[in-house]
């Protein structure tokens, strides 16, 4: 494997990154509670995570040409309770999360719509900022586009063309392509063969069949300016816009260094996007592997569908909550389920979670209650052992329950639920 010497993080340090939403006071509670035990998709097992004394992560972000739609929310969600465990395990989190402001379906949507990409841009990424704060989700300490990290990007991929992993193609396009084969591991993350990476790559995103690649596999780093898209000055490269999944490896490095502890998304980002914007960091920096824990959150459908825009069945959280739902009702909805598994939204599961939700409310003012040391210990539990929120929901459920009976004399056990609640998992009652 090629090594590009020297770090990343100087031209990248120079990024102006953009506002993130506003957070809440998230309370604290007694005592520390444990690092989460994650599912590794490279690993194919759940492991511990163990991070240093600041925990690292970089979760992908949107690409901002359509509102957030329950999907988006499900993801942020999973990644927001990692960050909230680790704190409460006693770490410092540097949370890095990326906004794909320039991208095919951005240029797309925007050409359909008769509408400058960058204003579309802008106003979706603001809504998803407001959604983001409704559904309480701590910010990221960065949030970074990538038109913001072009130079960055752009270095690198000059950096991969001298050391031999990266080439150019040969037909006046100016485009520049990653080689997979100096990538000595790739594959390694999302464990499929080859046979099965070429038809997903061209479903998303991939070009397996463009003449001139050294490899079907080969990933775009550069794209050579086109005739009606933006473009950015490359210096040698000429001009043009970085690939997807460079983009990602240029921020996370810039921003978190050479390895983090967790790289996280829904599971459609795991091949070819995750795979290889982690080869394109060790290659980059010859640490491996780039992340401890390459998490991924399962899909979320609408009625026994996939939820996609092509099928015209996306749910906007904007759009729940200009209806009147609570927007802790809709964070209760999306963590009924395990965050791993592809799952349904019905009105059912949006009714149960607003049932649930006022019953919760109604224990919180409850005079006394259940032992809430022992509440406290077992939702810490729970949510240790691979973010298992339907457990979490059922022990927090029960406990509601007994109060609601006036069991228990723990007076302050309401308060301590209701600290509980919003700590772990997000929830304000």
């Amino acid at each position: 494997m090629p090594t590009v010497t020297g770090g990343l993080s100087h031209p990248l340090a120079r990024v102006v990154t953009m506002e993130p939403w506003t957070g809440h006071d998230v309370p604290t509670l007694p005592g520390q509670g444990t690092p989460p035990a994650l599912y590794d998709s490279a690993r194919q097992a759940v492991h511990r995570t163990r991070p240093r004394e600041a925990a690292t992560m970089y979760v992908c972000g949107i690409t901002p040409y359509d509102a957030t739609h329950l999907g988006h929310a499900a993801t942020m969600i999973t990644f927001d309770l990692v960050n909230r465990l680790w704190r409460d395990a006693g770490h410092d989190v540097r949370y890095v999360q990326n906004v794909t402001d320039i991208d095919d379906p951005l240029l797309e949507r925007a050409t359909r719509d008769g509408e400058d990409w960058m204003v579309l841009g802008m106003r979706e990424t603001a809504l998803f900022r407001e959604d983001m704060e409704a559904l309480r989700l701590v910010p990221p300490a960065h949030y970074v586009g990538a038109v913001e990290s072009i130079p960055a990007i752009a270095a690198a991929v000059r950096r991969l063309l001298d050391a031999g992993a990266a080439y150019r193609l040969d037909d006046g396009t100016g485009d520049v392509y990653f080689t997979i084969a100096e990538a000595a591991r790739f594959g390694y993350e999302s464990n499929l063969t080859r046979a099965e990476m070429i038809p997903i790559a061209a479903e998303r995103g991939g070009d397996p069949e463009r003449p001139g690649k050294r490899d079907p596999l080969d990933p775009l780093l550069w794209r050579g300016a086109r005739e009606g898209e933006p473009a950015w000055d490359g210096g040698d490269l000429g001009p043009g816009r970085p690939g997807w999944h460079i983009e990602c490896a240029v921020i996370a490095l810039g921003l978190l260094g050479d390895t983090i502890d967790v790289q996280g998304g829904g599971n459609d980002l795991l091949f070819p996007h995750h795979e290889c914007s982690a080869a394109h960091a060790e290659v980059l920096t010859g640490a491996a592997p780039f992340a401890a824990h390459y998490v991924h959150a399962g899909m979320i459908g609408l009625d026994g569908e996939k939820m996609s825009k092509s099928r015209g069945n996306l749910v906007f959280v904007s759009r729940l909550r200009g209806d009147g739902v609570d927007p802790m009702a809709i964070r209760l909805a999306l963590l009924s389920g395990h965050y791993r598994t592809d799952r349904t939204w019905t009105d059912d599961v949006l009714k149960t979670a607003e049932v649930r939700l006022g019953r919760w409310r109604a224990a919180a003012a409850a005079p006394a209650g259940p032992s809430g040391a022992e509440l406290l210990a077992r939702v810490r539990a729970q949510l240790a052992d691979d973010l298992d929120t339907p457990g979490a929901l059922a022990t927090l459920d029960a406990w509601a329950d007994a109060a609601a009976d006036g069991e228990g004399d723990d007076r302050d056990a309401p308060a301590l639920m209701a600290r509980t609640a919003d700590a772990l998992l997000g929830v304000r009652l």
